[in-house]
């Protein structure tokens, strides 16, 4: 068994490798580039070496500063995590040549599977059902709207090399062909170093789910159960789940034979996913495979009791698998949310800065239900533009898929995120969607459901009435302490009147307190908007950012967040204003005129913190409605900005090469 590894990654995967090194007893190597030199995983190794600017093509995907990291620090092996350098096949070779063992595929194995142009070519020649595509080199943006011509639209343009939804467009005419195949190859370039692209029939309504595998140096291989995860948006996993709602037992025989066939094949030699497109009818297409650990890989190891990174640490040091395919059970079901650094309100564009506060939920089981969260980062991490905009990966385990969705509703909750915009929010909706919950799933799920973006449900009476209470709870023991500070004008009386109102964003919830202060830990009865008296029990306390307690039988975890005159209160998705008044001041506020936000229509705007990557107009030039205006690169992601109706471009404010604040003016219209 090795020493000491060094981690070629950085963020959760690093901290996740580390964790599992640390206790088999093998010392751990970091590696950072300027952006992460105060980064978690830095911490947490033994050892650090910095290898460079904070550019990820100037730091991480350079192969030849880890093998001197290597050097520098004794490390035996390399464990790649996943994108950067994972699935480069001359990255082993390199190591090979010096001595290093790589923990993951053999190079054979990278090149036949890795790669997506040369899997898909591969699978053909072994008889196994794949998507319609075309899978040579493509030329030119006219050679590839020929290919789709060819092929049928909708295709989907994907990245060789590529992963997590970097380099990958879908494209129903020629027109988007044109687009997406320039920022794909850019996209690509950028996020793995190689700008090849390919072609694939978009099969529409389809299902994702893989199958992971597992194989060692003599031959073995075995399949753990399967993963699905069709709930994407952009191409890219938001939500993953294990066991597959839509598989039986036969299905997934079929599907795991397969991918340990193709595995064998190719003498797979580490932890691997073989991922297949799924119809409603249980028909399934491979897809592709990565050579590597996945993101959603948690969900194998809660419903199986695997830990993947110890079998491909052991595996890479020789061991044979002392796992046998008999021997492996699924047991219970498992949910992973990605917490992402992104605005669900502005069309999940990216938010950088740093993280004011950052409380996930306490890990642990408890009752058969557990809590797991893989983060790389702690209060006062930076979210910076360079990197992908994953904050924290949360999993629950449970007996059943209830259970599960239902744990992972509540730890959403209790997740707290203070300092840059986040999808907590969007996650802890989609948890009570009726249709994620009842498994009817389709890739094309967060499109379906929210086509016009997301926005907050409007709260319902019942959880109206729920809120008032919680807010009435806070506001009044806040008035509480207020009247009992030395010096006031007028005489404590030591009782409160009974009569309030609640205002949540626009609504008035007349609410009835039981006469006298509440005090820590808060105990009042009250009745809301006229309906029977419940009890309200809670410890919050002023400064707390979770209330945490019960409204009469309903146990509720809200977060709170302190905005003038009352507070922000976030819950199961909901977003509400509460203010706490008497009668008579909500009388009045009612008639106060509401404050519309300025006139920007003129503008075009930064959407979120980036690079400009070019621009694509001139001053005095007409535009008109859907023509690109610039692009802005955020968290390796292009964006193109379009024209949202016909103007004039009178002034361009920024150039290519720009780094850019949100809302900066990127250029003025008439």
């Amino acid at each position: 068994m090795f020493s000491k590894i060094l981690i070629a990654n950085r963020g959760e995967i690093a901290c996740r490798v580390i964790k599992t090194a640390q206790r088999m007893g093998i010392k751990t190597v970091a590696v950072f580039s300027d952006a992460d030199r105060d980064a978690l995983h830095v911490e947490m190794a033994d050892e650090a070496v910095h290898i460079g600017p904070a550019t990820a093509s100037e730091s991480y995907l350079i192969p030849e500063k880890i093998i001197a990291a290597c050097k520098q620090t004794g490390a035996e092996a390399v464990h790649p995590g996943y994108g950067f350098l994972s699935e480069r096949a001359s990255f082993p070779e390199m190591l090979e040549n010096e001595g290093i063992v790589f923990i993951g595929p053999n190079k054979r194995a990278i090149e036949a599977m890795g790669d997506k142009i040369e899997s898909k070519k591969f699978a053909n020649a072994a008889n196994v059902s794949t998507v319609p595509g075309y899978v040579g080199v493509i030329q030119s943006a006219d050679h590839a709207v020929e290919i789709a011509g060819e092929v049928g639209y909708p295709v989907m343009i994907k990245a060789s090399a590529g992963g997590g939804g970097k380099g990958m467009r879908i494209a129903w005419n020629a027109e988007e062909i044109r687009d997406g195949y320039v920022r794909s190859k850019s996209e690509a370039a950028s996020s793995f170093g190689d700008d090849r692209v390919f072609i694939e029939k978009f099969i529409e309504n389809p299902r994702h789910i893989e199958i992971q595998v597992i194989g060692d140096k003599h031959g073995n291989a075995i399949y753990l159960g399967e993963r699905e995860c069709s709930i994407q948006r952009r191409n890219q996993k938001v939500i993953e789940e294990a066991p597959s709602p839509l598989l039986d037992e036969e299905t997934r025989r079929k599907m795991g034979e397969q991918a340990v066939a193709l595995a064998k094949a190719v003498d797979y030699d580490s932890a691997g996913t073989v991922e297949f497109v799924a119809g409603q009818d249980k028909s399934f297409f491979f897809l592709e495979m990565n050579t590597r650990l996945q993101v959603e890989h948690p969900v194998t190891e809660l419903i199986t009791g695997v830990d993947l990174v110890e079998q491909m640490i052991r595996v890479a040091a020789g061991e044979k698998l002392e796992l046998t395919q008999d021997a492996v059970k699924l047991n219970g079901w498992s949910v992973e949310s990605r917490i992402y650094a992104e605005d669900p309100y502005r069309n999940f564009l990216p938010s950088i800065g740093r993280l004011v506060r950052y409380t996930p939920p306490e890990e642990g089981c408890e009752n058969g239900i557990t809590i797991r969260n893989d983060t790389g980062v702690v209060e006062g991490s930076e979210i910076s533009m360079f990197y992908d905009p994953m904050i924290a990966k949360l999993i629950t385990h449970a007996p059943t898929r209830a259970q599960a969705i239902e744990a992972m509703s509540s730890a959403l909750d209790a997740f707290y995120v203070d300092g840059i915009q986040h999808n907590v929010p969007f996650l802890t909706a989609l948890m009570k969607h009726p249709r994620w919950r009842s498994g009817e799933l389709s890739t094309s799920f967060i499109a379906d459901e929210y086509p016009d973006g997301f926005e907050p449900a409007e709260p319902d009476s019942d959880s109206l009435c729920l809120l008032s209470a919680v807010a009435l709870s806070m506001g009044a023991l806040n008035r509480g302490r207020l009247d009992r500070l030395p010096g006031r004008l007028r005489a404590h009386s030591g009782e409160i009147r009974e009569d309030w109102v609640v205002k949540l964003d626009k609504a008035y919830v007349p609410v009835r307190l039981a006469a006298g202060y509440p005090a820590t830990p808060i105990e009042i009865d009250v009745a809301v908007d006229g309906g029977a008296i419940v009890s309200v029990v809670s410890d919050w306390a002023p400064g707390d950012t979770l209330w945490t307690g019960t409204v009469g039988r309903r146990k509720m975890t809200v977060q709170v967040r302190s905005v003038l005159g009352g507070y922000r209160l976030d819950w199961q998705g909901f977003s509400v204003i509460a203010k706490v008044m008497t009668p008579r001041i909500a009388e009045l506020d009612a008639l106060m005129p509401e404050k519309l936000p300025p006139d920007t229509s003129n503008l075009l705007l930064c959407p979120m913190p980036g690079l400009v990557v070019s621009i694509a107009v001139e001053e005095g030039q007409e535009v008109k409605a859907g023509e690109q205006l610039a692009v802005v690169e955020a968290m390796k992601m292009e964006n193109v900005l379009r024209a949202e109706r016909d103007c004039t471009v009178n002034a361009v404010k920024a150039v290519a090469g720009d780094s850019l604040a949100v809302d900066a003016v990127i250029m003025e219209f008439s």
